[in-house]
């Protein structure tokens, strides 16, 4: 994900230089340069180390803000990303993305729960080991651009990279009851290494 912090920074790169130039003083061009390194920062991508066995793990880095099961007893874990968190998204389990489906929507603060089925999102289905989980990549007010790289019939590896959300979004886990929850609300996760659940004996 390197390439789209180059892709913003050297515009803003080039603008402080031609203000400095300008100006004949580089400090006018200082704050093109900051929001440049701002660029890069937010577009890290760094490795992630996938735990071994029957989890689940986060798709997201973030905060955990709701965990909600429903009377199936199947649930939703709702991961909030601020703009300092890393933005690449990953699969929670290995297996087979059966489907990609994108869905517009309005652009309302990610932390709120209306956020969830209100914003634009893309939703990923992904099947293997005898289950499936859904998850979705959500817009929120500043983030207005979803990536993906994968499509249906794509097969994946546990942690693997999917895509990313620019600047300020949400991520949305569905998990059946064949899944004991392993996060709280308020707890913080990191992208392919935080177990969010694991999966009950059979």
């Amino acid at each position: 994900m390197v390439v789209y912090g180059i892709y913003y920074s050297l515009p803003l790169i080039a603008a402080g230089a031609v203000i400095g130039y300008l100006t004949s003083n580089w400090a006018f061009g200082a704050p093109f340069y900051i929001l440049a390194a701002f660029c890069l920062y937010f577009f890290r991508d760094p490795e992630r180390a996938v735990p071994p066995g029957p989890v689940a793990v986060a798709p997201a880095d973030g905060k955990i803000v709701a965990v909600i099961p429903d009377a199936a007893g199947a649930n939703r874990i709702s991961i909030f990303l601020n703009i300092f968190d890393v933005h690449v998204n990953r699969t929670p389990i290995a297996g087979k993305i059966t489907c990609v489906k994108y869905k517009t929507g309005q652009f309302l603060v990610a932390s709120k729960e209306d956020a969830s089925h209100s914003n634009e999102q893309n939703i990923i289905t992904v099947e293997g080991g005898g289950t499936r989980i859904v998850f979705k990549q959500i817009a929120g007010l500043i983030a207005r651009r979803i990536i993906c790289y994968k499509k249906a019939g794509d097969m994946v590896d546990a942690g693997e990279r999917v895509g990313l959300i620019k600047f300020g979004s949400r991520v949305d886990v569905f998990l059946g009851p064949e899944w004991e929850i392993a996060v709280a609300p308020g707890e913080r996760v990191s992208a392919g290494s935080s177990v969010i659940a694991r999966r009950r004996s059979a």
